[in-house]
């Protein structure tokens, strides 16, 4: 989701230039910066943004290149002198400190422009060509932010196929775990029947309890699931946002991956778990730079 963009334009002798930067976000926020004048813009731009992304942070900035710092201005001499004399009258009474000069300056109005370059402009028809510029602005964005989608899809590919190989393992190891699960306890319980009488129907319940909790046939049937989803997502031609599936799907992921560890009453297994913990927390850090 990151990038940046830029447009110019000119119109009946007005220059200006666009800037728009994006960075990472796991929703969308709009921030906008324009000249004096110009914010009823951004209701537009705010709805321009909304439907070309989903994600990200996003600034907008539009600077008039004829408002420049060299453009010619002059200052204001009598309002100046005017604003010294009031504040002196404070400053008598004690109610306020002495101004500083570059305060007074910065106050709207002391420092004029000699010619407005905007002044006497058809504003409508400039605000047409504004939005017409952030138009274009905002497919340089999406080119640039598909761009990095598109590098980024062999590295979620890469870390899905070592998901992939981990669940298959997990899945190799778990095909004889219930028997030798109950190999296990009838050795054990063996022990304890020699010193005594135990009721054998309620052993065999008690073996079919423990070997239903240690199978972790279902949370592996899912894990393929949420593999073959995210490959599809992954593969699929049609453009759109994907990130937020994603991302859910991770979430997913994860949740089957601590199943799995929880259930797990092997070593091996359980080293599986945690590796498959590792490499989803990759895919969730790359799927957060996805639109």
């Amino acid at each position: 989701m990151t990038g940046f963009a830029r447009a110019s334009g000119a119109h009946d002798g007005v220059n200006w230039l666009w800037e728009m930067k994006s960075v990472n976000g796991r929703g969308l926020e709009i921030r906008c910066r324009f000249p004096a004048g110009f914010d009823f813009l951004e209701d537009r731009l705010r709805k321009l943004v909304k439907s070309r992304f989903e994600r990200g942070s996003v600034n907008l900035h539009l600077q008039f290149e004829n408002r420049s710092a060299a453009a010619a201005h002059q200052v204001n001499e009598e309002f100046l002198r005017e604003l010294i004399a009031l504040s002196g009258k404070y400053v008598a009474e004690g109610t306020v400190q002495a101004p500083r000069m570059d305060g007074l300056l910065a106050l709207r109005g002391v420092i004029e422009f000699k010619d407005d370059p905007l002044a006497g402009k058809d504003m409508e028809a400039l605000e047409g060509e504004l939005l017409a510029s952030a138009d274009l602005l905002m497919t340089e964005m999406a080119r640039v932010r598909a761009e990095e989608g598109g590098q980024l899809r062999p590295v979620l590919l890469s870390q899905l196929d070592v998901v992939d190989t981990l669940v298959k393992r997990a899945a190799i190891l778990a095909a004889g775990w219930p028997e030798r699960i109950r190999e296990k306890i009838q050795s054990q319980m063996a022990l304890i029947l020699e010193a005594g009488s135990v009721d054998e129907g309620r052993l065999e319940q008690e073996l079919a309890l423990l070997t239903t909790k240690a199978d972790i046939a279902e949370e592996l049937d899912r894990l393929t699931g949420h593999i073959k989803a995210t490959r599809d997502i992954l593969n699929a031609t049609a453009r759109g946002s994907v990130g937020r599936r994603l991302d859910f799907i991770c979430q997913e992921f994860n949740r089957e991956a601590n199943t799995l560890c929880s259930k797990a009453n092997d070593r091996e297994l359980t080293q599986i778990g945690l590796d498959l913990k590792v490499a989803i927390d990759k895919m969730r850090e790359q799927v957060q730079n996805i639109e």
